[in-house]
């Protein structure tokens, strides 16, 4: 993996002072990781680049946490992230700090610094640098979530190398090494000055270390006393994590429901039956039946539910029958409700109007529920990859304005009046992470 530093401050080659490394040598270092080349492509007055190459022992990276068949396939030889932040910390330690005996004035300086990482995940690398007051371009590799990234902007040099030790795991997603309590003082340390003022110091911290919530909540509370945050915004920020986008989609369609008074019930597409586990457990949800095309998967629902072991009462509320959704099944005619929660996006879109008679037609309930991804909130996910969906088995996932467009039609053509429910935070621009229409006969049928 390879990292290049250029300067333009005159005269351009002080920058291997505040390094100490001289611009005539290429030298090496041995890493926890592997071997870190030091050299300059380019030591003139005018302009001075110098580039760190990190080369990954394999051994090594394979004493790091997981399977045994990530451990040797994986990107992470290639992509800047953790191997590469320690082996900058390494090489660049007494710069990293600021210190400079023999150029102190200019270590406290801003100078023009472009960096170029070849190979990173790019998809925070704006939200994350841009508050730092570095500009961002980034050339996408294709489909992938890595990007040629180069940074641009007026800073400290220490500053610059501790704004990378800190983010370029933070957008990596992750750490080669176990994370331990000394990651917090680590990270304080490369923060301090700039990641208490941080307008996403929480997404940074959270990721930084891992996404273990103790040491998490340590992390915040000192960042909260060096900047001086209210006591109730600091309760805020260390709250329980919201309630996941899963759980709000079932509490959103029980809730629908409920208020169609729905007794008898359908789950089209249950799977694993996790809408099914929740129903199970309104005692006016009085007949629950879980469709699904796949025996393996009402096998796992049957299991989940425990439904060997259940009182005889309850389990007669509930029955699974394997179907397809595609076909006409005059059993499943006569329900109050049908739930079609996160389904349509896993039917080819030439079959979403066989899908539609079998429901709308055949099926015919006084409500019909159907919830899908709203693709326009895809680009806020941390970790999704621009351009990939949500999962590998979606045939689509609709826009708004496409899901409306569908639901619509189905609603004009088969005589029902439908409305429209977003579930999870919304923004103000992209709406919901999850978009649900509630379709209704009303008295006309």
């Amino acid at each position: 993996m390879l990292l290049t530093m250029t300067t333009t401050h005159q005269p351009a080659t002080d920058l291997g002072h505040l390094l100490h490394k001289h611009p005539d040598r290429a030298q090496s270092f041995t890493t926890s990781s592997g071997v870190a080349h030091v050299f300059y492509p380019k030591a003139t007055n005018e302009e001075c680049t110098v580039a760190l190459l990190l080369e990954v022992d394999p051994i090594a990276l394979v004493r790091g946490p997981g399977s045994a068949l990530t451990q040797y396939v994986n990107d992470r030889p290639y992509a800047a992230g953790s191997l590469l932040t320690v082996a900058l910390g390494s090489v660049f330690r007494t710069a990293m700090n600021g210190r400079s005996e023999s150029y102190p004035e200019l270590a406290r300086t801003p100078i023009p610094l472009v960096i170029r990482i070849p190979a990173l995940p790019h998809r925070l690398a704006d939200r994350l640098f841009t508050p730092l007051g570095w500009t961002v371009e980034t050339k996408e590799h294709g489909d992938s979530r890595y990007g040629d990234v180069t940074l641009t902007g007026v800073n400290k040099l220490s500053d610059a190398l501790k704004h990378l030790y800190v983010l370029l795991p933070v957008l990596d997603g992750g750490k080669h090494y176990w994370v331990a309590a000394d990651e917090v003082d680590k990270l304080l340390k490369a923060g301090d000055g700039w990641l208490a003022t941080h307008p996403d110091k929480e997404l940074i911290t959270t990721r930084y270390l891992a996404r273990k919530r103790p040491l998490v909540l340590s992390a915040l509370e000192r960042l909260a006393e060096v900047d001086e945050v209210e006591p109730e915004e600091l309760d805020n920020a260390l709250a329980e994590p919201k309630i996941s986008l899963a759980a709000q989609r079932k509490e959103a369609v029980i809730t629908a429901l409920k208020e169609a008074r729905a007794k008898r019930v359908l789950d089209l597409g249950c799977g694993g039956g996790a809408l099914l586990r929740e129903l199970v457990k309104e005692p006016e949800f009085t007949e629950i039946h879980g469709v699904d095309v796949s025996a393996k998967a009402l096998q796992e629902a049957a299991r989940k539910l425990k439904l060997d072991r259940m009182p005889d009462r309850v389990r007669e509320r509930i029955t699974l029958r394997q179907s397809a959704l595609t076909y006409a099944d005059t059993a499943l005619a006569g329900y109050d409700a049908a739930v079609l929660m996160e389904v349509v996006e896993h039917v080819d879109p030439s079959r979403l109007p066989a899908l539609e008679h079998s429901v709308f037609v055949v099926a015919r309930p006084a409500t019909v529920l159907v919830t899908t991804p709203n693709v326009e909130y895809n680009a806020l996910f941390e970790t999704l990859p621009a351009g990939q969906m949500r999962h590998s088995d979606h045939r689509f996932e609709w826009t708004r304005a496409e899901f409306r467009e569908w639901a619509d039609g189905v609603a004009a053509r088969r005589g029902y009046r439908v409305r429209y429910v977003g579930i999870g935070p919304e923004d103000a621009e992209r709406g919901a992470p999850t978009q649900m229409a509630v379709f209704d006969l009303g008295d006309e049928d």
